[in-house]
């Protein structure tokens, strides 16, 4: 587990230590952590990542340079990736690219099997309603998350584009101010709102000329993001070396 001090590495193992199937071979926190030297589900905590050496699967929620130091070590190992963490870069994109050639690599912005049906019913929606229907994203988040908009809202974003059958970077927009005309056709907007404790909304809005659709899915508990992770974890371990996404594990 990468990241055992976080909220989610912490809930992740929670939920692992309460598991048959799995063991926490190893608990890889960065230097400074607090839990440096601790023990976790019967594994040391340790800011080591050639620890991965030993694990079949490594589950990450940590940083973007976190996230490539550790695909580059485990790229020496073998070791499958199931990679939670956001806001990824060219590096740690990069990073993860070479593992998938010689392991599988499962990288999501949300684990939940409620978002990743919502995936399917947006692309869906989209590709039947076609364009005579604006399209509009709103996510809400907590008031500690650092990067927006949301991965899921961008995974949000891409699954109405796949709809539409068109490239997400030529007609997304994350902010309005300002005389900023009429509305794009084809344009896909994502709003992102932040405060509270919120773990995370996201809408999917389908604006039409006197009706309106909207797509949601709230999460009420972080649980459901770990209990996904480690689902992902047990169906990644074993398969080919290549990309994979939730919607290969729950079969969508």
């Amino acid at each position: 587990m990468l990241g055992p001090s976080g909220r989610m590495g912490r809930r992740v193992i929670e939920l692992l230590a309460a598991r048959s199937d799995m063991t926490l071979s190893a608990a890889i926190d960065h230097p400074a952590s607090p839990l440096i030297g601790q023990t976790m589900a019967g594994a040391p905590v340790t800011s080591d990542a050639g620890r991965l050496a030993g694990c079949a699967v490594y589950i990450d929620f940590t940083t973007p340079e976190a996230t490539e130091e550790a695909a580059r070590a485990a790229a020496a190992h073998r070791v499958a990736a199931v990679v939670g963490t956001t806001g990824l870069g060219r590096a740690a994109e990069s990073a993860l690219a070479s593992l998938e050639e010689v392991a599988p690599v499962l990288v999501a912005a949300n684990f939940s099997l409620g978002v990743n049906l919502l995936l399917v019913l947006a692309e869906t929606a989209a590709r039947a309603l076609g364009t005579g229907f604006d399209l509009e994203i709103v996510e809400a988040h907590h008031r500690h998350k650092r990067d927006a908009p949301s991965g899921t809202a961008l995974a949000l974003a891409r699954a109405l584009a796949a709809g539409r059958g068109v490239e997400l970077e030529k007609v997304l927009t994350t902010a309005r101010s300002g005389d900023v005309g009429a509305r794009p056709d084809g344009e896909i907007g994502v709003v992102a709102l932040r405060g509270g404790d919120v773990i995370g909304d996201h809408t999917a809005h389908f604006l039409g000329d006197g009706e309106r659709i909207e797509l949601t899915h709230r999460a009420g508990s972080r649980d459901l993001f770990a209990a996904g992770a480690l689902r992902a974890a047990a169906w990644l371990a074993g398969q080919a070396p290549g990309r994979y996404t939730m919607r290969d594990v729950l079969g969508l």
